[in-house]
């Protein structure tokens, strides 16, 4: 099982529009609600070019923005976490009956090592961070890594996800995709289900899907 962070584990969507929000908007930007759900899924690298390009000339770097973003949601998540219906109930399940599950995250690896303190039990075996690939979602890269660190086939992987770019990442690398969408509608396809929320399913459930 690879499991995606922002929005599919974890509800940090908010967080990360209200520090987006308030962040661009001391530096003289406008930025919207809509313009954040345009980013849901992103990797940061992407996310800076975009921000960058809304902020009027000289008042940040690229560098400083992102760490003063990033830093903001990382002091947020290390205060309190909200997961999403069903995630860790099902995560407990998995690690229960035996199975390896990997988390596969567009975020930093200073972000998840802010969310796992808050998770009961130790209950991935790989962790693949967003600064941990040379490509990131949509490109197949992180699933593949993840998969290949479990030493599984990727086709016989369910991958998790919320957004369209992970989605399409799952997919790219030929793994059975399981779309929760909060922010962002996900279109059905070819080997993918899409889904209102985490809460029915069981480890039997997805094994179910992969035959």
């Amino acid at each position: 099982m690879l499991w995606d962070m922002d929005g599919t584990l974890v509800d940090s969507e908010p967080v990360w529009a209200r520090v987006q929000i308030d962040l661009l908007g001391s530096l003289g930007a406008t930025w919207t609600t809509e313009d954040c759900v345009s980013l849901v899924g992103s990797d940061l690298r992407d996310a800076v070019r975009v921000w960058m390009a809304r902020i009027p000339d000289g008042a940040i770097t690229a560098e400083e923005l992102a760490e003063r973003m990033y830093g903001e949601v990382i002091e947020s998540l290390k205060q309190a976490v909200v997961f999403r219906p069903g995630a860790v109930e099902l995560l407990q399940a998995l690690n229960k009956e035996g199975v390896p599950c990997a988390l596969v995250s567009a975020s930093y690896r200073l972000m998840i090592d802010a969310v796992l303190p808050h998770l009961p039990g130790d209950l991935f075996s790989v962790i693949v961070a967003g600064d941990e690939v040379v490509r990131g979602k949509p490109h197949p890269e992180p699933y593949l890594t993840a998969a290949r660190l479990l030493d599984v086939d990727p086709a016989e992987c369910v991958v998790i996800e919320d957004s369209p770019g992970g989605t399409a990442s799952g997919t790219a690398a030929g793994a059975f995709v399981v779309a929760v969408p909060q922010w962002v509608a996900i279109p059905e396809g070819p080997r993918r289900l899409v889904v209102n929320s985490l809460e029915p399913f069981t480890p039997e459930a997805l094994r179910d899907l992969l035959r």
